[in-house]
């Protein structure tokens, strides 16, 4: 038994899929089917009394150039995504998280892949941590955890038995 479910549950006794290849010669052809509801909703896991994703912006202060790109990305993102929510700007480590950073949360799955996508083009010399929030602080920031850049070590020992509870001031 696998420490993790099955994700074709629900598709039991399903056609098979066909292994026809697009007129490309490399893609597979899907059939249609129903939208996925992740389109619209965040999956069941994802704490709805939270924002979804929390995108954490690092930079290094020590760095004139990249500090400087950081402060811009910072009001740029501000002036972009008023909708979003951005917390205040770091020079300095806070919290698990080694170095100078800021956080800007997302709440849909819309805003999400939006913000990914102009993010993954304009973050320059910054590197980003990007995770969902479903409750557990430790989890979120490792296991469930995706990069952009380098990853950079948090200090893990903040994130255990936390909860909720933030750990910026």
């Amino acid at each position: 038994m696998s420490q993790w479910p099955s994700l074709l549950e629900g598709y039991e006794g399903a056609e098979p899929l066909p292994t026809t290849l697009n007129p490309d010669g490399k893609s597979l052809y899907n059939p249609p089917g129903p939208r996925s509801a992740a389109y619209d909703e965040f999956p069941k896991e994802i704490d709805p009394t939270q924002n979804g994703f929390d995108f954490h912006i690092f930079h290094m202060p020590s760095v004139p150039a990249q500090a400087q790109y950081a402060r811009e990305l910072y009001e740029r993102i501000r002036r972009e995504f008023p909708e979003l929510r951005i917390y205040q700007f770091f020079d300095e480590a806070v919290g698990p998280h080694p170095t100078g950073m800021f956080e800007v949360n997302t709440f849909t799955p819309h805003q999400t892949g939006a913000f990914f996508s102009w993010l993954a083009l304009h973050r320059g010399p910054c590197d980003v941590l990007v995770h969902p929030n479903i409750g557990d602080l430790l989890r979120e920031h490792t296991e469930l955890a995706t990069w952009m850049g380098r990853r950079w070590p948090l200090d893990e020992d903040r994130l255990k038995n936390r909860g909720r509870k933030s750990y910026i001031p």
